[in-house]
């Protein structure tokens, strides 16, 4: 009988098999390949299926200088020892920078623990970073709710900042806020029996399944449903109330929430009505909780505005952005206040009278003529004694973004981080007003190494964003825009349900603080090698180039004038010699 039946099996496999081979050899048409090789030729499909996923564990890295670099990020995250045996698996190849070493180095405890940068000097209510890292703008839209609070809850436990992406201040930032006021929130009570199934599912399960099922019963088919936050402490869930009357809303921030920077981007979403104009009513209201404002003119290659494809803007998100859910959210290209370097100024003191914080942009530059004209307008107006000018400028590198953005401009718009920062830096300088206005570097950064070289070329303050994104648990599958047929496999930057429903919010959230706590630990040990007792020691002097033929230049100036071409007696403007 076994006979039999594994006869019959074999029978109908070949029936399955040669129909197969005659429909794409003689039947479809839509893949020339199956014509001429009929059936095997669809193992190309299943590789390049499996390609982009998995493609972190074989071969050597090409987008970042090295493989090592990516493992340095996941092992930091862990946080277990970052040490590499024999040799590095895939050196650096040159061009690179190179630091000095000091003959007589420092003990780590001989370097200062202090990594504070303030912004915002001049401004009524400075912000004090307790770290020169931040976590780059990523959007709660963009990144799941899961992710948010994983990301939230990291930044809150590392004590570092986080920058809200241009999806402004969702109710997924306010996770580790508890001590709040039920005049500035609104909260929403659970049954009884609706607690009673809470706790059996816990028990059964696990907190998140719990949460889940209790929000079900609580909030049934509302669409609003994850506008709320569930309060583990007080078992109850809350969201911001934006139509209270301001004073309502809190003094100052909660000593419970992480440090948020506000990005404010084109669409203007978290301080706009819903005719989509900025409203300053709900701007004072969202910098109740925030501790200072960067306005997106522009981020790595995407010079457009923000997109977010129609299947992301779940009704949670469209509530937040004030948009309609399941359509696509495409930003302007042009920041509806920029229509000039004068009138972006007069909407940043705007900003400033308002939230009496800093405020500043991001940008990304091509050449010097991109720097300058921003220049000579803040010398402008300090010479006036008009402070409306940014307390800080953002550069982004120009090498596409954290997550999506048009593949023809992600190596032909913008330069790198590091020729950037070196111009910026030296066009302040050039107008002598590097000490009132602070420097973001941002592209590209993962390791310490990256930290001590982009600082040393000028920049003040860091923003991460693949790194964290790593930290988080990101495999670079490059799924992120779900505009494939494919979404994020770990469920971090994806709406959809059955992927971010299945994400560790808790492990995750370590993991991004021991990802920061590894980063500066690391700063620190190579300080001391440097003999720097601080961080503010770095500058050009501090680090060698060595270009592809292996030529030894210490003099960072000379080898940045050759690069650019810069001219050292080059006129601005009004034609001052600089």
């Amino acid at each position: 009988m076994d006979l039999e039946l594994s006869t019959i099996e074999w029978i109908l496999f070949a029936i399955v098999i040669f129909a197969w081979y005659v429909y794409d050899k003689y039947v479809q048409r839509d893949h020339q390949l199956l014509v001429n090789y009929p059936i095997i030729g669809r193992l190309r499909f299943v590789l390049e299926e499996a390609r982009e996923p998995f493609r972190q564990y074989f071969g050597d890295e090409k987008f970042y200088e090295s493989k090592d670099k990516l493992d340095w990020v996941y092992k930091a995250a862990s946080d277990v020892p970052n040490y590499a045996s024999f040799s590095p698996s895939q050196p650096l190849p040159n061009p690179k920078f190179m630091i000095k070493h000091a003959n007589i180095v420092l003990n780590d405890d001989e370097v200062d623990k202090d990594f504070e940068v303030t912004f915002g000097k001049n401004r009524k209510k400075p912000y004090t970073a307790k770290s020169i890292i931040a976590r780059s703008a990523m959007s709660d839209g963009s990144i799941s709710p899961e992710g948010t609070r994983a990301f939230v809850r990291g930044a809150h436990m590392g004590g570092f900042p986080i920058n809200s992406g241009e999806g402004g201040v969702t109710s997924n930032f306010f996770i580790t806020h508890q001590e709040y006021k039920p005049e500035y929130m609104k909260i929403v009570h659970g049954t009884g029996f609706a607690k009673k199934v809470k706790d059996v599912v816990n028990f059964l399960f696990n907190g998140a399944m719990a949460a889940d099922a209790y929000r079900a019963m609580v909030f049934g088919k509302d669409k609003e449903a994850e506008t709320y936050v569930f309060d583990l402490k007080s078992q109850l869930f809350h969201r911001i109330n934006w139509d209270a009357p301001i004073e309502n809303f809190p003094k100052e921030v909660p000593e419970d929430m992480a440090d948020i920077i506000l990005q404010l981007s084109s669409g203007l979403y978290g301080a706009r009505d819903k005719e989509g104009n900025f409203d300053p009513d709900r701007y004072e209201k969202t910098m109740r909780f925030c501790k200072m404002t960067e306005i997106k003119i522009a981020q790595g290659a995407k010079q457009t505005g923000g997109k977010l494809a129609a299947h992301k803007v779940t009704p949670a998100i469209a509530y937040y952005r004030n948009v309609e859910a399941y359509k696509d959210v495409f930003s302007p290209n042009r920041f509806p206040y920029a229509n000039s370097i004068e009138e972006l100024f007069d909407f940043i003191g705007t900003l400033q009278r308002i939230s009496d914080k800093p405020v500043g942009i991001k940008i990304v530059i091509s050449d010097m003529e991109n720097i300058e004209p921003y220049a000579i307008e803040i010398k402008r107006r300090i010479d006036a004694g008009d402070d409306r000018y940014p307390d800080f400028i953002s550069i982004d590198g120009g090498s596409g973004g954290s997550a999506t953005a048009p593949i023809e401009m992600m190596e032909r718009v913008g330069l790198s981080i590091r020729d950037s920062i070196y111009l910026v830096d030296k066009v302040l300088l050039d107008y002598g007003i590097r000490d009132e206005v602070k420097l973001v570097a941002s592209g590209k950064i993962l390791t310490p190494d990256d930290i001590i070289v982009i600082m040393s070329l000028g920049a003040d303050f860091i923003q991460i964003a693949r790194g964290f994104m790593m930290s988080a648990g990101c495999i670079r599958a490059r799924y992120c825009s779900g505009t494939t047929s494919h979404v994020c496999p770990v469920g971090l930057a994806t709406q959809d349900k059955s992927k971010r429903k299945k994400y560790f919010v808790y492990k995750q959230a370590k993991k991004v603080r021991n990802y920061h706590n590894n980063l500066l630990k690391s700063v620190k040990g190579m300080l001391a090698i440097m003999g720097l007792k601080n961080i503010n020691q770095l500058n050009k002097n501090r680090i060698i180039f060595i270009d592809k033929n292996s030529k030894i230049h210490d003099d960072i100036d000379k080898v940045f004038e050759r690069r650019h071409d810069i001219k050292k007696d080059k006129k601005d403007k009004r034609g001052e010699i600089q």
